[in-house]
């Protein structure tokens, strides 16, 4: 076990959704021991507040939204990312419109605005939870596996494969702390063909987006716009699986196997051991 911790101070991060374009100012705010990390947005006379649990997670394409009373918080995967990596267990997020902020598709600015709020001990402490077993979701072609930890803490190995291409088959493996997270993770950004990105267009969604907002790959590589690491695909991929992890609401404890998983497998492998953890406290 180790203490809870929040912020220091309070700190915000603004930008434009990449699904509806509106300008958002994400807000993170100190809390008291025991209260997670809480979502809350404008209500009906009352700010409504979403836990990050998977319980209110709901289904979504190419993103990770919450809900609770019927007010929706959208992508929030790459703040979770930041929060669970750095070690932030207690925070309240003020969003002020449906989606965070797309930013450059990476977790790198929320890494930024809490490293400059620092971390606070609150004393209490927090039984991570320690994977016992094996967890598998999916199927041949994509699934994730949550496997009993090899050391205190969280370790991936992920192998993506996009096929002849650009993007191609790509591997990372990584051991999840904070520094790790900095180095390796944070400035990973999000990726889509050009296809992908006609298909979204098509339904009238990130129309606003441009090439420098994230990496589209056309047939030669990304367009407009400079890899940050050759292998910068697959460290996105394992970014977006620590932030969908982190719905299991505390530190996780466990060794992960995953292959071409997405948000979906992330979400069901989080549930999985969310509803795993109840029955062994509850035996």
């Amino acid at each position: 076990m180790r203490p809870q911790h929040t912020i220091r101070r309070a700190v915000s991060v603004a930008g434009a959704g990449y699904w509806t374009g509106r300008p958002v100012t994400v807000e993170f705010v100190p809390a008291p021991a025991g209260t997670g990390i809480v979502f809350v947005r404008p209500g009906a006379g009352v700010p409504v507040r979403i836990p990050a649990a998977v319980d209110h997670r709901v289904e979504a394409t190419a993103r990770t939204n919450l809900a609770s009373a019927g007010v929706r918080v959208e992508m929030v995967e790459h703040a979770l990312a930041a929060l669970a990596a750095l070690g932030v267990d207690c925070c309240v997020v003020r969003v002020d419109a449906d989606e965070l902020p797309g930013l450059d598709g990476s977790s790198l600015a929320y890494v930024e605005a809490l490293d400059f709020a620092g971390l606070e001990s609150l004393g209490a402490p927090l039984e991570p939870l320690v994977v016992q077993g094996v967890h598998r979701v999916g199927d041949d072609s994509s699934w994730v596996e949550v496997c009993p930890p090899r050391f205190a803490g969280l370790s991936v190995d992920y192998e993506l494969d996009y096929g002849p291409g650009p993007i191609g088959r790509q591997t990372f493996a990584v051991r999840v702390t904070p520094d790790a997270f900095r180095r390796e993770l944070a400035a990973a950004r999000t990726f889509i063909t050009t296809d992908e990105a006609d298909r979204l267009r098509a339904a009238g969604l990130a129309r606003h987006v441009g090439y420098g907002d994230l990496l589209v790959f056309g047939p030669d590589g990304p367009l407009d716009n400079a890899l940050r690491w050759p292998d910068e695909c697959v460290r996105h991929k394992v970014l977006d699986l620590v932030g969908d992890l982190a719905l299991v609401g505390r530190p996780l404890h466990a060794h992960v196997r995953a292959c071409r998983s997405g948000h979906r497998l992330n979400g069901a492998v989080a549930a999985r051991l969310v509803a795993s953890a109840g029955r062994r406290a509850s035996a």
